[in-house]
Order: C-alpha cells, then sequence, then structure tokens
C-alpha cells in the first residue's frame, strides 16, 4: 500500500540525514565521505542516493534542518516574539545534532564549493520581519533600521554560537546570548517597551507545541518503493565493480 511506503520514505530519509549530522558535525564538510553516513545511518546505497545525489545535496538537507522547528507562540510584543526565537535556537543547538551539524556547516570556511548563504539570509529575514512589526508597534527607537539591525544581530549571534562552541560545547550558550541581548536591546528598544522584556522565556512552553519537521517529505519520497533501492544498489555496486577492471 502507498502509505507505509511513503512513511518508510520519510522515515529513512530522515535517517541519513540524522547520520549526514553526525559525521559533518564531527568531520566538518571535506573531510566527511559518503561511506561514512553510509555506516552510520546503516542503510543502502539504494536508499541513500534515492534521496540524496551527493555529498553536496546531503549538506544542504542538513544546512535547512537547521532552520526548521524555529516557530514560536505569537507574542503581542513582537521585540519579546524575537528573543523568544533566538533562545530557542540556542536551546536547540544544545539538544538537537541537526542543529548544531547545520551550524558547523554555515560556519565551515573550508566547505569549498558549498552554498553556505541560506541559513544567513533565512535567519536576516526572519529578524527583519520581527523588527519591522516592533518598529510598526512602537516598540524600537526612531532611529533604528530593521535591516540594517537585523544583519548586526545575526552576525553577531553567529560569533556567540561559534564562540560558545569551540569554549563550553554550547553549555554556557543561553547566558551568553542573555548577555548579548542585554547590550543590544537597550540601543534599538523603546524604554517603555523594554522594562516588559522577559530574556529567560519558559523553553518548555516555546518547545511543547513545536511542530517535528524534521522529517519532512517531498514529491521523490512518494513513491520509493523497497526494489528501487534494491536496484540503485546493484547499479551503483556494478559501477563501482566495472571501473575497478
Amino acid at each position: 500500500m502507498p502509505q507505509p511506503k511513503q512513511d518508510r520514505a520519510i522515515r529513512t530519509r530522515h535517517t541519513i540525514l540524522m547520520a549526514a549530522a553526525t559525521v559533518f558535525e564531527e568531520r566538518g564538510y571535506q573531510a566527511a565521505t559518503i561511506s561514512e553516513i553510509l555506516t552510520t545511518a546503516n542503510v543502502t546505497k539504494g536508499a541513500l542516493y534515492f534521496h540524496f545525489k551527493s555529498k553536496e545535496q546531503l549538506a544542504q538537507g542538513v544546512l535547512a534542518g537547521q532552520d526548521q522547528n524555529l516557530t514560536v507562540p505569537p507574542q503581542p510584543c513582537k521585540t519579546q516574539e524575537l528573543i523568544d526565537t533566538t533562545m530557542l535556537h540556542a536551546h536547540r543547538l544544545q539538544t538537537d545534532p541537526l542543529v548544531r551539524a547545520g551550524v558547523r556547516l554555515t560556519l565551515d570556511q573550508r566547505a569549498d564549493g558549498l552554498d553556505r548563504t541560506a541559513p544567513f539570509q533565512n535567519w536576516t529575514t526572519i529578524v527583519t520581519n520581527l523588527l519591522t512589526q516592533a518598529q510598526q508597534q512602537g516598540e524600537l527607537l526612531p532611529h533604528v533600521n530593521p535591516q540594517e539591525t537585523a544583519q548586526i544581530l545575526v552576525g553577531a549571534f553567529a560569533g556567540i554560537q561559534a564562540m560558545s562552541q569551540a569554549t563550553t560545547n554550547y553549555q554556557n550558550l543561553p547566558t551568553t546570548i542573555t548577555a548579548l541581548l542585554k547590550h543590544t536591546l537597550p540601543t534599538i528598544t523603546h524604554p517603555a517597551t523594554l522594562t516588559t522584556l522577559n530574556l529567560t522565556p519558559n523553553i518548555t512552553h516555546l518547545t511543547q507545541n513545536t511542530p517535528d519537521n524534521n522529517e519532512t517529505n517531498d514529491d521523490s519520497e512518494n513513491t520509493e518503493p523497497e526494489e528501487q533501492e534494491k536496484t540503485e544498489t546493484t547499479e551503483t555496486d556494478t559501477k563501482e565493480k566495472a571501473a575497478t577492471h
């Protein structure tokens, strides 16, 4: 029946992505190999290549994964919603290997040939939109340029999380992010709004209604048959054997 095949395809893709995340986080993009990812995932070559045609596609899947599950409960105060989103991402860096691997790839300057711009662009868009809404509601000081401020905040967050990873393996990240917000928010936020902000939101509250998007689907997964995995495995092995003769 189609539904079991779709479910299996989603699970297989998720297993491969998590295995790739483990290898990319530990080894980096250049040093990681498809063989290591196959071993970690414990899937066939056919299964992997059905979903991802190359190591670059695997890396892009991991990069996209770090931006999922970022939805927080809407807040009347959009500056508070920005704080909540930032703290949720910090929490996920501590708890979600897919997010950690995505950040590792985003900041990996030796990842030649890998387009790492999307996460920065996505984060800048999220922050710009929240700051624009905050400005429209009178929460920000008159001089604030939402897009310019978003670029500064995203860049600062990237640096803070990189330092936290190197020094404490993200253990001090919530503390350092709170310190960053304490230093930056007074320069952009109206005093009346500033006094209402909570810099230590309840993470349980932020995550309890978050949808699980790690097992996303696409059209290529809807028809993944078991025979396809076997066929592609045979074809791949045949090509490899031929190449040795």
